[in-house]
C-alpha cells in the first residue's frame, strides 16, 4: 500500500511525502525499542511518537511509511530527518486503534 493510499485509509494529510513509500505491513507502537525488536521490514508504523528517534528507528528496520495519531505536530527535525531518509510522515485525528482498523487490509507485521 503506497503512503498515498494510507494517507487516505486513515483520513489524514502527508506531513512528508517520499518518492516510492509504501508497506506491506502494520505495526503499531509507541515505545522505539518495542519497534526496533518487534517491527518488520516494509511496516507502516501507526504512533503517537512525533519526533526525530521515531524516523532514527525507521531507518533501522526498514519502516518507510509513519503514521502519526491524534493530530500531533511533526516537529521540522522530524520532517527533516523523513526527508533526508525517504520515510514518508502521514498525521492523522485517529487514534492508534482507529488507524490500526482503517489499515487492517494490510496484514501485521512480522519480525
Amino acid at each position: 500500500m503506497t503512503a498515498e493510499e494510507i494517507c487516505e485509509k486513515v483520513g489524514g494529510e502527508m506531513a512528508v511525502a517520499a518518492e516510492g513509500a509504501a508497506a506491506g505491513s502494520v505495526y503499531v507502537g509507541d515505545l522505539l525499542s518495542d519497534v526496533m525488536g518487534h517491527a518488520g521490514e516494509d511496516c507502516a508504523l501507526v504512533t503517537i511518537q512525533n519526533h526525530l528517534n521515531t524516523i532514527a528507528v525507521c531507518t533501522l528496520v526498514g519502516c518507510a511509511v509513519v503514521v502519526i495519531c491524534h493530530s500531533r505536530p511533526v516537529p521540522p527535525d522530524m520532517a527533516d530527518g523523513a526527508r533526508r531518509e525517504g520515510v514518508a510522515i502521514v498525521v492523522t485525528p485517529m487514534s492508534q486503534y482507529e488507524a490500526a482498523l482503517a489499515l487492517s487490509a494490510l496484514p501485521p507485521s512480522k519480525h
